[in-house]
């Protein structure tokens, strides 16, 4: 990379670094934080709404390229909303209004009306709105959301320069940056900032983005498991819940990544790295493997299911299941 490019890099780093504490700042005087309850994992006071920084990332991304507009639009538009929300919980019903809202956006810059059949854009809005929210499941212990963000950022990056150019690499870079920066106030054992769903909600529709223009573009369906990790532990944790006959959609604390913190104790970073870990070895396969579609995801997620299945429920609580029952 030329020196110019990283200088450059370096110094929008550290506005945001910038924008990130002026935030604090401003969390702390409106109280905008998160106290610990019993679904959660932590048990300290903590800044919520760390991922506004995304928001900034995308405000620059904005400025140095208007050309982009439509789909940066939808990620102020599903930010914002979530932001909100981080301040006054709103109903599931308003927040879908503006997700679908979002979402369209997407879909109208990419074409993806007049290219694709009603039914498979119906699937489509679906399968968005699914990694949305598994997205913001998953955004439960320190570190998880910006150490996987950045895996999968720096995976699309890779291929963007130096297999398939299918966009402007800023942006892919300022979300790239705006972990970094996240994950400065995160990855700690205690952390300064969580991420609240203006974060885990903006990243999410960010990378869904990102890799349905690359898919589209080349094609390439294996690209679908740099999201392969999140998706194992969130589809194969719905369908453990329904087997306990649970609301599906109320808090809950069993998701793996939540048994191997809360019930066995496992330091949040270490969990987290693991997961962003497994995550970087799955995309380099997809990237670096002659594999076919087939073999790749049954080298992928077969292993991850397999763990899900077998270790799980081993490391629960005997009580866990009939705590949290509804």
């Amino acid at each position: 990379m030329q020196l110019d490019i990283l200088i450059t890099l370096f110094l929008y780093t550290f506005g945001m670094l910038l924008c990130m504490m002026g935030y604090f700042w401003m969390a702390n005087k409106y109280n905008i934080i998160d106290k610990p309850n019993e679904r959660g994992s932590h048990s300290e006071i903590t800044i919520r709404g760390g991922g506004i920084i995304y928001l900034v990332g995308a405000m620059i991304t904005l400025y140095l390229h208007f050309e982009f507009w439509t789909p940066i639009l939808s990620f102020f538009i599903i930010g914002i909303i979530s932001f909100i929300d981080d301040i006054i919980t709103l109903s599931s019903r308003i927040r879908i209004i503006f997700h679908l809202t979002g979402v369209t956006l997407l879909f109208y810059y990419m074409n993806l009306f007049a290219i694709l059949p009603w039914w498979a854009t119906i699937f489509l809005y679906i399968f968005v709105i699914g990694i949305i929210n598994a997205y913001n499941f998953m955004d439960g212990i320190n570190g998880i959301t910006g150490a996987n963000s950045l895996v999968v950022l720096s995976g699309l990056q890779y291929v963007n320069l130096y297999v398939t150019r299918f966009i402007h690499p800023d942006l892919i870079w300022f979300p790239i940056l705006a972990s970094i920066v996240f994950l400065f106030f995160n990855f700690r054992n205690k952390a300064k900032c969580f991420a609240g769903d203006v974060g885990s909600v903006t990243v999410a529709l960010w990378i869904c983005f990102l890799l349905m223009k690359l898919i589209f573009e080349s094609m390439n369906y294996a690209l679908i498991l740099f999201l392969a990790v999140y998706g194992v532990d969130t589809i194969l944790t719905i369908v453990h819940r329904l087997m306990l006959r649970q609301n599906i959609f109320q808090p809950h604390r069993l998701h793996f990544y939540q048994i191997l913190t809360n019930e066995r104790k496992i330091p949040h970073l270490i969990v987290s790295s693991t997961y962003a870990l497994i995550q970087l070895v799955i995309i380099i396969l997809v990237i670096f493997s002659n594999f076919n579609l087939f073999t790749l995801t049954t080298i992928s997620i077969v292993p991850l299911g397999l763990i899900y299945v077998l270790i799980k429920p081993r490391l629960m609580s005997e009580d866990l299941t009939h705590k949290w029952s509804f």
